[in-house]
């Protein structure tokens, strides 16, 4: 898939373990580790924009576009 999710990089950047992001954004670590590992097929804007507050950043650090290579 071309869209590819960093929210690890974004997490080690900031020292923040799963379950302290699972805190501070109010989803189940479950949740958070589908779209952690690059498994979730969407996310809602609400979501994206409690992951960038508690990380402090932006959803373009979080979310980048890698085109496939055919």
């Amino acid at each position: 898939m071309a869209i590819v999710i960093n929210l690890d990089v974004m997490m080690a950047k900031r020292k923040m373990s799963l379950n302290e992001l699972s805190d501070k954004v109010g989803i189940t670590l479950s949740n958070l580790s589908i779209l952690k590992t690059g498994k979730a097929k969407a996310i809602r804007f609400e979501t994206l924009n409690s992951i960038c507050k508690a990380l402090e950043c932006t959803p373009g650090e979080i979310i980048t576009y890698r085109p496939d290579e055919e």
